[in-house]
């Protein structure tokens, strides 16, 4: 949506829901990894754990505590920000539609990189990622309350598979999440004009609409 009247030559790209959540999502998530690892060395799924360093809690009790507050937090920001989604038309407008034969056109012209970049604007694989990373943060929370309660959703964990199998499935969910985050970042540094239109909501108009020619 243009607000010329306040910023004149700027087209806002982000509202301020997508930003506001965005940001308080990237610093939970980082508490959420480190806390979490703190979890899995106390009972590792594999033949590795994570540094006593990259944990946070200090002992399993505070790093449950730390888990759990920081996944409050989580849930609220995503309940409201899919709330919003849904109401402003978010997820319709920016998200959909989505087809494979355009996440594959995409990715071809992504792989050979001649794939335009706009700003606000997301191409099919972007859809994809976006939608699979809701789809992950889902997951992760089912499969968090199936480990963490596994008597009173005894329905959702014996869906899941079991106590054992939940756990293997909310440390792959996370990785995904983990996943998602890296090339995330790795996007950003190759494109790094989208990173203050995220910050600000805003970028020059002339910008917006040279992005329209310039392949990234």
């Amino acid at each position: 949506m243009n607000n010329p009247m306040s910023f004149p030559g700027y087209r806002r790209i982000h509202a301020g829901p997508v930003r506001m959540t965005h940001w308080l999502n990237a610093g939970c998530m980082l508490g959420m990894f480190m806390s979490g690892w703190g979890i899995y060395n106390a009972s590792p799924l594999f033949g590795f754990t994570f540094s006593h360093s990259l944990t946070l809690g200090g002992w399993l009790g505070g790093n449950i505590a730390w888990h759990l507050a920081i996944m409050w937090v989580l849930v609220i920001n995503g309940l409201g920000y899919i709330t919003w989604g849904v109401l402003s038309r978010h997820f319709r407008h920016d998200l959909l539609p989505l087809s494979p034969r355009a996440v594959i056109t995409d990715l071809r012209a992504a792989l050979t990189f001649r794939l335009a970049h706009r700003l606000g604007h997301y191409n099919a694989v972007q859809k994809l990622l976006y939608l699979g990373v809701i789809a992950l943060c889902v997951l992760v929370v089912l499969s968090g309350l199936a480990i963490w309660k596994p008597v009173q959703f005894h329905p959702l964990t014996a869906l899941l598979g079991g106590f054992d199998t939940a756990r293997y499935v909310h440390f792959f969910a996370m990785a995904g999440i983990g996943l998602f985050i890296a090339i995330h970042l790795v996007l950003v540094a190759l494109v790094p004009r989208t990173l203050w239109p995220m910050i600000s909501g805003r970028a020059r108009s002339r910008q917006h609409e040279d992005d329209h020619h310039e392949p990234s």
